[in-house]
């Protein structure tokens, strides 16, 4: 284990920023998709054809976003994103700015899984709460979002993988991160051991996402 001694002490400091920024990024990635993306899956569901909020405008500009942005390469789509980036952001390059295209994707991602998630269940549960006089938001935080509340934490896991992902191509643009480091000093650099260690670190990490994100589903569920 002397070569992995070896590789912390000479690159542990860098491993460390690169986990703090991919960390930066995911957490604000994901802190978009359940802000924006939980209502923006709620409002595919309820405004669809047959929702307890039927508009097909809305339904149709809603889904249009989540399907365009889901088909877009990611890659590609940073660098669609280059010129809104440096509008919103000052600047095209560093790890704030490469999370907001990362955030374009986490909306998209999260609301798919959330109108997923909204219609396994059972369409009485509405209808009822419909026909009771509940107003929609009513229906929307007393019944619809209690009993999807376990899913919506399995899907968000899902996203948070996903993202995880996403976020290691975010070098490209300067977001550094776990990927990149994994890139520049391990792949670019011919050094075999410090990738696989990074390759390693990034699989611990969704493992314990998955971990995490599959308990809290399981004590969430109380059907």
């Amino acid at each position: 284990m002397t070569w992995l001694t070896d590789l912390l002490a000479e690159y542990g400091e860098d491993i460390a920023t690169s986990m703090a920024e991919t960390g930066y990024m995911m957490l604000v990635s994901l802190l978009a998709a359940v802000l924006i993306g939980l209502p923006l899956g709620m409002i595919v569901y309820l405004t669809e054809r047959g929702g307890i909020a039927e508009n097909r405008a809305i339904a149709t500009i809603a889904n249009l976003y989540i399907n365009v942005v889901r088909s877009f390469p990611f890659l590609l789509l940073v660098v669609f994103l280059i010129p809104f980036t440096r509008l919103v952001m000052g600047t095209s390059f560093g790890t704030q700015a490469a999370t907001l295209p990362l955030c374009f994707v986490a909306v998209a991602i999260y609301a798919r899984l959330t109108e997923q998630i909204l219609r396994e269940i059972p369409p009485g549960i509405p209808k009822v709460a419909q026909a009771s006089g509940a107003t929609v938001p009513q229906t929307v935080f007393l019944m619809l979002l209690p009993e999807a509340r376990s899913g919506l934490v399995y899907a968000l896991t899902s996203a948070a993988i996903s993202l995880l992902s996403y976020s290691t191509v975010l070098g490209v643009v300067g977001g550094g991160g776990i990927g990149d480091f994994a890139m520049r000093y391990g792949y670019q650099e011919y050094n075999d051991s410090l990738m696989y260690l990074t390759i390693v670190i990034i699989i611990v990490c969704v493992l314990a996402i998955q971990a995490v994100g599959h308990r809290t589903s399981v004590r969430l569920d109380h059907r």
